[in-house]
């Protein structure tokens, strides 16, 4: 029992009462909390309960209360507690708190448990091997699946963690998401900590404490319950003198209080008036704990076995603690039973022990001689390893030696920082390495080094990426030729991913000029031109997609060169295998089926070369979305021009494909909120409005939780804004482009669907005709001068024609004509007729309702069902015979209603009213 623990609790009483002194509130509301949590009609009613306060004021003997009560209320309890001395070893609180109720599972409940997150979550917690490098996210979530699905079979379950202001960042990330979950399960979540966490943390605390249903901050004990406990100590002749003394002192402090009574003990003063003098020395000594005073304490002996003790954590092995402290097994039996009695440790089940109090942890380790710490630390991290705990658990007393340029020690900080990648903790990875560096490496390895520090946080931190590439890269000693491609790469992904597009090609570029020829050299160039055409500006676009063009023809060449060699030679040399795992050509081949795509060109030579680069109808492994030869945009835009060109069968399957590799892989970050942007882009388009409304909402939600300004921030919000509209909640879409300060300055990447076009529109519908005008005019000479011409993707001309038709009929009657020109150049059904149906709008009733009844035809045959839906209402509305009006309109308002625009089928349902009305009245006359 915690030395706070054991100050604070008094003689104790039934199972109702409280059984701490000056606790009763603290008590209570646990009491309530479980209470609520068991009843029959609690199910699902999960609370967040969180005790703050100093150390030694008893918030671990608060804790245990909850623990005791939670168990005797037939709960499933999991705990766990932060060390200080853990808060580098990744998931140590999750490991705690799931790994014995996990491992106790049957094999059917595991499976059911851990669902398709097996691979993902058991890494993390401890009973799977590390795979491959996982995102953080998805470990968070696949903790989420698995935690749901236990308390679905253990419920109602209390999950409760100590010293939580020690807790690892890793942890602590988890539980800061899960308490929003856990109010939906029948879960009491259960805290305690000081307000001490470190800096980087801060926000998850502040997270966790203000979603709190239950905070209390536990304050000094008064005199009386101190009385109390000195008399409980010393006997009940202990005076009021002697007792005020001892709260004054301690401050009402239960654990200081603890530590002066066993000071008085052992040194048999009297607790008399007369004695008070002596109480303050006295308790000088119980709290600084310096190293003299453990070894007058406890001797030299014990004092080796504590201190290595105190290095292991929160769950101390005896046999690993002798090893690290050069102790034989009787040696160090004797030490902790010298510990025990002199209430330093204490066992726990399995044979394990732990401190009595985190602060008797604390100041044994600060006791040590630095010299003495630093060497036990290198012990500790062999003996940790030896004894199977692996090296994330020995790469916390890795970091804590000092450096002395040992090859061996750099080697295992880069393999504990790929096992930390493996299980979604890259900034425990960063820690090995920035500390591998300072080792420091041979000359020959460091910037490979560099290079594993700057991957190891391109997920989380692209900044560092940059800025950890750019040392690999510039390093005396370099990277290897194939590794410095992939090293550019990286830096301009990382670019990219920073609003840095124009750099992020030109990188690339400069690159693939000082490279000799052969694969690397092309890849580089490949991404140059994959980097370039995602910019949203660039002024030399017509040159650039012919280069892309010559481009293309010059890889064909070298790719029929090394098929005539390999057919003349036998075996491929190693260059034509990089020609194939890269998928060079496949690659090309989608970066100009994007570059037609966007230039209008006819759909039937972009879907060609789109087919080229899917053999056998799939994806080439080297276009792989979880592929990291090219990333994510590649497979990405290869199905945006598939959508753009009526092909959405290819365009689904591709969706479908990125969302379900990305949830296996447990990519929960930016690489699963652009699937769900592309398979909301896919329903809308396809007139599905409520999944794609759905599905963009999750893009945003991840969107927001990488960060504002993000490429798929702005992707998302636009994308979302445009379903709204098209359901008919015009002020909801303008209210989320306002609340995300969706307009100028737009971002250097494009954006899906095209900013400056969907501003235009978004201020046409606020009636901002003006600057609507204004807006859709630079949009549309800013793509023209770049040779962009896709009416879909960005069709500024159809709505500029609505913005200027009042005052500029006939120049709006031109624009809109226009844009009928560029789609039927596309040949894409959905493009014409929804630029006919544009069109209509600026012309009088009679040509309207002809260039309608195109735009049914065509739209009819498309499989955009939203933009047919529209076409059919505005058919029925220009025309002139009653019966073939409402036709269109009972048409239009049915599929509307099967699309999920509300505001169009009401429409309609307004146009058939009237049309009715209109009928009767002729009829009358």
């Amino acid at each position: 029992m915690a030395g706070g623990e054991s100050a604070a609790r008094g003689d104790g009483g039934g199972e109702d009462d409280c059984p701490l002194h000056e606790r009763e509130a603290e008590i209570r509301s646990a009491g309530e909390a479980v209470g609520r949590l068991t009843r029959p009609a609690g199910a699902g009613l999960g609370e967040l309960l969180v005790y703050t306060g100093a150390a030694g004021l008893g918030k671990t003997a608060v804790l245990t209360e909850v623990r005791r009560r939670a168990g005797r209320a037939g709960c499933t309890v999991l705990f766990a507690r932060g060390g200080e001395r853990q808060r580098h070893e990744p998931f140590h609180v999750v490991r705690q708190l799931v790994q014995p109720v996990l491992a106790a599972l049957s094999d059917e409940e595991r499976a059911q448990v851990f669902g398709p997150w097996e691979d993902i979550v058991g890494p993390a917690v401890g009973l799977l091997p590390p795979g491959g490098q996982l995102d953080p996210q998805g470990v968070r979530d696949g903790l989420d699946f698995v935690l749901t699905g236990l308390v679905r079979r253990r419920s109602p379950v209390a999950v409760l963690v100590d010293d939580l202001h020690w807790a690892d960042p890793e942890s602590l990330g988890w539980l800061a998401g899960f308490a929003v979950r856990a109010r939906e399960l029948p879960v009491l979540l259960a805290l305690a900590c000081r307000d001490e966490f470190p800096d980087d943390v801060l926000p998850l605390q502040r997270a966790l404490v203000t979603r709190a249903d239950r905070r209390h901050e536990l304050r000094p004990l008064q005199p009386a319950s101190v009385a109390h406990l000195v008399r409980a100590a010393l006997g009940a002749r202990a005076e009021d003198a002697f007792c005020r003394h001892v709260w004054a002192i301690t401050a009402g402090n239960p654990y200081e209080t603890t530590a002066l009574l066993r000071e008085v003990l052992d040194q048999r003063l009297e607790p008399v008036e007369e004695s008070t003098g002596q109480l303050r020395e006295l308790a000088a000594d119980a709290r600084g704990m310096t190293l003299r005073h453990w070894l007058d304490k406890i001797g030299p002996t014990a004092m080796r076995f504590a201190w290595a003790a105190s290095m292991l954590g929160t769950d101390i092995r005896p046999d690993l603690a002798a090893v690290i402290c050069t102790q034989g097994p009787e040696t160090a039996a004797e030490s902790v039973r010298e510990l025990r009695r002199q209430g330093v440790l204490t066992g726990t089940s399995g044979g394990r022990l732990e401190f009595v109090h985190p602060l008797i942890a604390t100041s044994v380790y600060q006791s040590m001689p630095p010299a003495t710490r630093t060497a036990m630390h290198g012990v500790a991290a062999v003996e940790t390893e030896n004894a199977g705990l692996g090296l994330l658990t020995a790469s916390r007393h890795l970091l804590e030696t000092l450096p002395e340029g040992n090859d061996d020690i750099v080697g295992k900080l880069r393999r504990a920082a790929r096992e930390h990648l493996a299980i979604g903790a890259p900034e425990a990875a960063q820690r090995c390495l920035r500390r591998a560096i300072s080792e420091p490496p041979a000359d020959q390895d460091r910037a490979e080094v560099l290079y594993e520090l700057g991957c190891s946080a391109l997920l989380t931190d692209p900044a560092t990426t940059v800025n950890q590439l750019r040392l690999a890269l510039a390093a005396p000693y370099g990277l290897g030729p194939g590794l410095r491609v992939d090293a550019i790469f990286r830096l301009a992904q990382a670019l990219a991913h920073s609003n840095r597009l124009g750099e992020a090609a030109r990188v690339c570029a400069e690159e693939a000029a000082r490279t000799p020829p052969g694969p690397g050299r092309l890849r580089l160039e490949v991404a140059h031109f994959m980097f370039a055409a995602f910019q949203s500006e660039d002024a030399d676009g017509p040159g650039r997609s012919r280069r892309l063009a010559e481009f293309d023809r010059m890889l064909e060449t070298v790719g029929l060169a090394f098929t005539d060699s390999a057919a003349k030679d036998g075996p491929a040399a190693p260059d034509e295998v990089l020609f194939e795992q890269n998928g060079l050509a496949h690659a090309v081949a989608v970066l100009r089926c994007w570059d037609l795509t966007l230039r209008g060109v006819h759909r039937e030579r972009a879907i060609a070369l789109a087919e080229s680069a899917l053999p056998h109808g799939r994806l080439p492994r080297s276009l792989g979305w979880t592929n990291t030869t090219w990333g994510f945009e590649l497979p990405g835009i290869l199905g945006i021009s598939y959508l753009y060109a009526d092909r959405v069968d290819r365009a689904e399957e591709l969706f479908t494909e990125a969302v379900r590799a990305y949830e296996v892989a447990g990519w929960s970050g930016g690489h699963l909120g652009f699937a769900y942007l592309l398979t909301g882009m896919l329903r809308l388009r396809c007139g599905a409005l409520a999944q794609a409304e759905d599905y963009l909402r999750r893009a945003l939600r991840i969107a927001e939780r990488i960060g504002p300004g993000v490429p798929l921030h702005w992707d998302a919000v636009g994308a979302l804004a445009e379903t709204l509209a098209a359901r008919g909640r015009v002020p909801e879409a303008l209210e989320l482009a306002r609340e995300h300060a969706f307009g100028p300055p737009y971002p250097t990447v494009m954006v899906l669907p095209d900013a400056p076009t969907l501003y235009g529109r978004l201020l046409l519908a606020r009636g901002d005709r003006p600057g609507a005008a204004a807006t859709l005019t630079a949009a549309g000479e800013a793509l023209d001068e770049r040779g962009w011409r896709n009416t879909v993707w960005a069709p500024w001309l159809g709505h500029l024609a609505r913005a200027v038709a009042p005052d500029q009929p006939d120049r709006a009657r031109e624009l809109a004509e226009e844009a009928v020109r560029r789609a039927r150049e596309s040949g894409t059904d959905s493009a014409i007729g929804s630029a006919l149906r544009l069109c209509a709008a600026v012309h009088d009733r009679p040509r309207a309702a002809e260039l309608l009844a195109g735009a049914v035809r065509h739209l009819e045959r498309s499989p955009a069902r939203y933009e047919h839906a529209l076409a059919l209402v505005d058919l029925g509305e220009a025309l002139a015979d009653a019966p073939a009006a409402r036709a269109a309109l009972d048409r239009g308002r049915e599929l509307a209603l099967r699309c999920g625009a509300d505001g169009l089928a009401a429409r309609a349902g307004d146009l058939l009213q009237h049309a009715g009305a209109a009928g009767r009245g002729l009829s009358a006359g």
